[in-house]
C-alpha cells in the first residue's frame, strides 16, 4: 500500500521566521498584487476604463496611470459586458496611436465558474506562463448560482475562493470588478455590494469613488500585501484615460481658499494667519476662520499660540517600484491561440 504524503500545514515560530520568501509579483506595484484584487465603484463610474488603463500599461510595459513603472507581462481581459466594436473604439482611445499589444487578450465570454469558468482561465494561463493579470469585468458574470441551501456569504465566498486558487497556483494578480451599494457607507469596506464575503476573500480591495460629472475621483486601497492608502486620481474622456495625481486625495476635495493654505503651509512649513493672508492676498480674517476649521476638520495642526503647520500624518507616497520584485520582464509573447469561441 503506498502511503501518500500530505503537504505540510504547521510550523514553528523559529521555522517561519528562518523561512526566505520571493518578494510578490506586481501587475502595478503599490496598488494591485499578485492575488484576488477586487475593485468597486458605482456603475458607469469609469472602472472599466481603470482596468483597460492598467490592462494596456501592463501588455506594453511602461507606466500605469501616468506615474507607476510596470513590468511586461502577458494580459487576460475578460470584457463581459463589452462587444468587440466598443472594445476597439475604447482601446483606441487609451492606446492614442500606440500599436496594440499582442500580449493583451480580449474575451466577451466565459461561463460561470462553477461551469467551466475556472477551466477556461486556466487553460489560458497554462499557455501564457509569463501572464501577470488577468482581469474579470464583471464579477457577476462569472459568479454562477448559489448551491441549494448555502447562505450569501459562503456563496460569494465560494466564488472569489476559485478565482484565489487560480491567482496563487499560477502566481498571478487577478482583477476583479464589482459594484458599490447604494447606500451611503463611511467605511469604503462596507461599500462593496453583496455580502462581506467578497471582500473578506478578496487580497486587496480598491473602492473607486468620485462625484458623477466631475473627472477627479479617490481610489481606496487596502489589502494584505499593499498599504492602505487613498490615491487621487483624474480621468481625461478624450483619452479614456486614468492618472494618478500628486497629493493625497483628500487635497482635492478641498475649497479653493483651504487647499491654497494648505499648498503654502507645505511650502513655508508654518504660519500665523497673518502671514497667511499676506503672502496669499486674502482677507486676514478669512484666513484666520478658514485656519481655524480647518484646524476643527484635522487638516492642519497648530501649535496653540496661533500658528499652524500641516498634519504630522504622512502623505501616502505614489507608490513606485520595490527594489527587488517579479522576475523581470516577462520574457517572450506567446502565440499559441487559446481561447475559443463557445457555441
Amino acid at each position: 500500500m503506498i502511503e501518500q504524503t500530505l503537504p505540510r500545514t504547521a510550523w514553528t515560530a523559529a521555522e517561519i521566521m528562518s523561512m526566505r520568501f520571493p518578494e510578490p509579483r506586481w501587475a502595478v506595484p503599490g496598488v494591485v498584487a499578485e492575488g484576488v484584487t477586487l475593485l468597486a465603484g458605482a456603475p458607469k463610474i469609469g472602472k472599466s476604463w481603470l482596468s483597460l488603463n492598467i490592462s494596456t500599461a501592463v501588455a506594453l510595459g511602461g507606466k500605469a496611470l501616468g506615474r507607476v513603472d510596470v513590468d511586461c507581462g502577458d494580459v487576460l481581459y475578460l470584457a463581459l459586458e463589452d462587444n468587440p466594436r466598443r472594445l476597439q473604439s475604447r482601446l483606441g482611445k487609451v492606446l492614442s496611436g500606440s500599436v496594440a499589444p499582442d500580449r493583451l487578450t480580449f474575451a466577451v465570454h466565459c461561463e460561470p465558474l462553477p461551469a467551466g469558468g475556472t477551466e477556461r482561465i486556466s487553460a489560458w494561463l497554462e499557455t501564457h506562463p509569463d501572464a501577470r493579470l488577468v482581469v474579470v469585468d464583471v464579477f457577476a458574470r462569472v459568479r454562477g448560482s448559489a448551491p441549494a441551501n448555502m447562505s450569501s456569504y459562503d456563496a460569494d465566498y465560494l466564488a472569489m475562493g476559485a478565482l484565489k486558487r487560480l491567482a496563487d497556483r499560477y502566481g498571478v494578480a487577478i482583477l476583479v470588478v464589482h459594484h458599490t451599494r447604494k447606500a451611503a457607507s463611511e467605511d469604503f469596506l462596507d461599500a462593496v455590494s453583496g455580502t462581506n464575503g467578497l471582500a473578506g476573500s478578496a487580497d486587496a480591495v480598491l473602492v473607486l469613488k468620485r462625484s458623477r460629472g466631475k473627472a477627479a475621483a479617490e481610489l481606496h486601497v487596502t489589502g494584505r500585501d499593499v498599504e492602505e492608502a487613498e490615491y487621487a486620481l483624474d480621468f481625461d474622456p478624450r483619452l479614456g484615460a486614468w492618472q494618478m495625481l500628486d497629493g493625497p486625495a483628500s487635497d482635492y476635495s478641498l475649497g479653493d481658499t483651504r487647499r491654497a493654505i494648505l499648498d503654502h503651509l507645505r511650502v513655508v512649513g508654518s504660519g500665523t494667519p497673518r502671514q497667511i493672508a499676506d503672502a496669499l492676498a486674502l482677507n486676514y480674517e478669512t484666513a484666520k476662520k478658514t485656519c481655524k476649521r480647518m484646524f476643527d476638520d484635522d487638516q492642519l495642526d497648530t501649535d496653540g499660540g496661533g500658528t499652524y503647520f500641516t498634519p504630522s500624518l504622512s502623505v501616502p507616497p505614489v507608490p513606485g517600484v520595490p527594489e527587488k520584485y517579479g522576475d523581470g520582464d516577462g520574457g517572450d509573447a506567446r502565440d499559441t491561440p487559446i481561447w475559443e469561441e463557445s457555441a
